[in-house]
């Protein structure tokens, strides 16, 4: 009642610019929530949840697995928290790996408005759950059978393919794969499967050889990584690198084997743009923001019963930087 006296409006005015529920003009609105700040008005949550049958939570499961990058998840994490708060929401972070269970925990509790999962295997346990859940829930990532879910993520395979065409368009004919730490692909997960599955398709179809290494995300792993290819592929002269944390290590790697980058061996990644600018590197730019932003919109549309697309699969952005370049002539086999 203050907040409708202060700003010259009804109660009820007062609780549909809050809840939503019927329009108001921007002018009433700017109003009640200048009376709102003045007063220092909080909303009491328990009383608009039983009001409106919503918790303004979202619910944001993210497992904290071996082999797990927690910086790079983080983005996305920040991206998901941060749009939540744009759309009048806290957001509950669940990062243990309970599989089913975490899932029927919020459901049953009516903790959450709708639930955000993350680190999708293409045989998630979690899948058919979510089928079923009345909650809506939104994945970022895919699994093998995406039938009946809402998905959103990079086009993973797309980026494999993007980072093998670059490579060969500037005429590198033997490349190497420095991939993700072993656990990651022994679990199936989507992201780092699908990137292996590009780079080999790409390089069947463009007619290049490519070794693939799994890595663990440690220097003394780089180095050994690197120390096979080159072992392996003595004419390595492109090198596709898919785990942030060892990036840094790569390129010391390379440089400590006297491989120049680029003149000896050519180098793209995937990963968060920022990493890639100030090392200067070519890569397919991670979108952790795009994708939380969208993963919160989409649950939004769904909570609000609208009409949300299947599958958001965002087109990998290739940018060249100074550690890929033509392949030195004498080096290339025909």
């Amino acid at each position: 009642m203050d907040v409708a006296r202060h700003a010259k409006v009804s109660a009820s005015t007062v609780s549909y610019v809050l809840s939503g529920k019927r329009p108001i003009s921007p002018e009433t609105q700017r109003r009640v929530h200048a009376s709102i700040r003045a007063l220092g008005y909080h909303p009491h949550a328990g009383a608009r949840a039983l009001a409106s049958k919503r918790s303004n939570v979202l619910a944001l499961v993210v497992p904290l697995r071996t082999g797990v990058h927690v910086p790079v998840l983080m983005q996305f994490v920040t991206a998901v928290v941060t749009r939540a708060r744009e759309v009048d929401h806290d957001v509950l972070l669940l990062t243990q790996d309970e599989g089913e269970r975490g899932l029927r925990r919020v459901e049953a509790s009516a903790l959450a408005d709708a639930i955000i999962v993350m680190d999708v295997e293409l045989d998630d346990v979690r899948v058919p759950l979510v089928r079923s859940l009345r909650t809506p829930c939104v994945l970022i990532g895919f699994p093998a059978d995406a039938e009946g879910l809402t998905c959103v993520d990079l086009d993973f395979a797309a980026a494999g393919r993007a980072c093998v065409g670059h490579l060969a368009d500037l005429g590198h004919r033997r490349m190497g794969l420095v991939g993700s730490p072993p656990a990651v692909y022994a679990r199936g997960t989507g992201f780092a499967t699908r990137v292996a599955g590009g780079v080999a398709s790409a390089a069947a179809e463009r007619g290049v050889l490519v070794e693939t290494r799994a890595c663990e995300p440690t220097r003394e792993a780089a180095f050994a990584a690197i120390d096979e290819l080159l072992q392996t592929m003595p004419e390595l002269t492109g090198l596709v690198v898919h785990n942030e944390s060892v990036i840094e290590s790569v390129l010391a790697a390379l440089r400590e084997r006297d491989r120049r980058v680029p003149d000896d061996i050519s180098v793209v990644a995937i990963c968060p743009d920022e990493l890639a600018a100030r090392l200067d590197l070519s890569c397919v730019a991670l979108p952790a923001d795009d994708v939380g932003r969208r993963a919160v919109d989409l649950a939004m549309a769904k909570l609000s019963q609208g009409v949300v697309p299947a599958a958001t699969q965002l087109a990998p952005r290739l940018t060249a930087r100074a550690t890929s370049a033509c392949a030195v002539e004498g080096r290339l086999l025909r």
